[in-house]
């Protein structure tokens, strides 16, 4: 196993067992209190966080916006029981599928 997909996975187990943390300690256990429409919002936001880094702050600035991204999205995943090794293995089905073939296949499927 990689060492990057080690420590998401490491990240991940850390944050499913915030659910059931103390929110006045955890951050994450204060996410997860908060519900999965929360969870989204803060998602959203850290989003548009990485964006305007990418266009105008330096690259060190990106690399922050760009880890606050990451866990946010393994929270949001946590919260609704989706495991990364599940994300991992859709990447396994796109590689080497053309980006077009993709979202073409997805317009037919109707998702």
């Amino acid at each position: 196993m990689a060492a990057t997909e080690k420590i998401l996975l490491e990240m991940f187990d850390v944050i499913e067992s915030r659910k059931t943390a103390d929110p006045e300690t955890s951050y994450t256990a204060r996410l997860f209190g908060k519900g999965t429409q929360k969870i989204a919002q803060k998602f959203g936001e850290e989003s548009i966080e990485v964006v305007v880094a990418a266009v105008s702050e330096s690259q060190e600035c990106l690399i922050r916006e760009s880890a606050d991204v990451i866990y946010h999205l393994l929270v949001l995943w946590a919260d609704r029981g989706v495991k990364p090794t599940l994300v991992w293995e859709e990447l396994e089905k796109r590689f080497g599928t053309s980006g077009l073939a993709v979202k073409e296949a997805r317009k037919k499927s109707g998702g």
